[in-house]
């Protein structure tokens, strides 16, 4: 009896519904370029229809050398995901598995793109912000092995991260003691968990204190985001004496324009950001920031699925790789990252 996925499709289904061999099926999921192209399409639309997703028993119909794994990334711009993906690709060839990777900003049908994507891999590895659009949810519920990167944490589904509230409230704490009074979150917390962990933080550091946070500045996390927000700072739309910022690209843009524009930092105002990317250390002043091991993150997906693969058994409890602060400069401390005196 054919192994069935969380939708009740089969390959035999497929197959009846396509109107072709099951071996047609197959070589469509494993190698689509010797299967004539009408044929082909007409096999990934009832894939489609039925939201099939191959598992691997139905997988070792065709021959297949080594493990494939799949990675849905939202983008590649930036120097965050790059390195997420670097470490993904190292530990996956140490482990003989391919990788194919999916951007889901550049699909103009995520749902079919990330469907077609499943019939092609092992397993998948998925960035947090994306986990919530309908088609990765089916995919979650379809027995394929799947880690979370960066998201909620959901039972029965791996989930990696790093750690963020913690640090935060440390970073905050830090700069707060430098004598900051007027401090902003700067970065959206709604639009991934991690950045909703970091404020999180922030918001933690100042009741420490018995102080009221201030309302994040909801803005995305390019750099022409951190720039556009320094011109609105510069206009007098926002005050403050210190910026915490969701991470270092937003950080690092923000900085250059109030130094282009003749504002010293940290003397008018204190930048901190979050990721430690290698430009933070060579920037003057140098960003005081938290480390996070992106590329550790990357890494340990690759592993887990690869255990998954081999039958491991899901982890009840999300992966939390720790953080760090960096400091720096930017946040008033002068070099060597002693802090210096409070401000009066």
């Amino acid at each position: 009896m054919a192994r069935q996925t969380g939708s009740g499709a089969t390959i035999y289904s497929v197959a009846e519904h396509a109107g072709v061999s099951i071996a047609t099926v197959s070589r469509v999921i494993q190698r689509p370029e010797v299967v004539a192209a009408g044929t082909r399409q007409r096999v990934l639309d009832a894939i489609e229809t039925l939201s099939y997703v191959p598992v691997s028993a139905a997988r070792s119909l065709a021959v297949r050398h080594h493990e494939a794994h799949g990675l849905v990334l939202p983008e590649l711009s930036g120097p965050y995901y790059a390195e997420l993906l670097m470490g993904f690709e190292a530990r996956a060839a140490e482990l003989g598995q391919s990788v194919i990777l999916l951007l889901a900003d550049s699909k103009s049908d995520l749902p079919r793109a990330v469907r077609q994507l499943a019939t092609r891999v092992d397993a998948l590895a998925v960035f947090g912000e994306v986990v919530d659009q309908p088609s990765v949810q089916r995919v979650l519920q379809a027995g394929k092995p799947v880690v979370v990167i960066a998201g909620e944490h959901r039972a029965g589904v791996e989930s990696i991260a790093a750690e963020n509230t913690s640090s935060a409230a440390q970073l905050t704490e830090h700069v707060l003691k430098h004598g900051r009074k007027r401090l902003l979150f700067v970065g959206d917390p709604d639009a991934a968990p991690d950045i909703s962990g970091r404020y999180a933080g922030f918001v933690q550091a100042h009741r420490s204190r018995r102080r009221k946070p201030a309302d994040p500045v909801r803005i995305a996390f390019r750099e022409n985001d951190g720039t556009a927000f320094a011109d609105r700072m510069l206009t007098g739309e926002h005050v403050a004496d210190a910026l915490v910022c969701a991470n270092d690209e937003l950080a690092l843009s923000i900085m250059t324009r109030l130094q282009d524009a003749g504002h010293s930092v940290p003397d008018d105002v204190a930048v901190v950001g979050w990721d430690d990317v290698m430009t933070s250390r060579y920037v003057r002043p140098g960003l005081t920031t938290v480390r996070q091991p992106v590329g550790g993150l990357g890494r340990l997906a690759a592993e887990r699925l690869h255990e998954l693969v081999s039958g491991g058994a899901v982890n009840d409890d999300p992966q939390v790789l720790p953080t760090r602060i960096v400091l720096r400069q930017s946040c008033g401390c002068p070099p060597g990252g002693v802090p210096a005196p409070p401000r009066s």
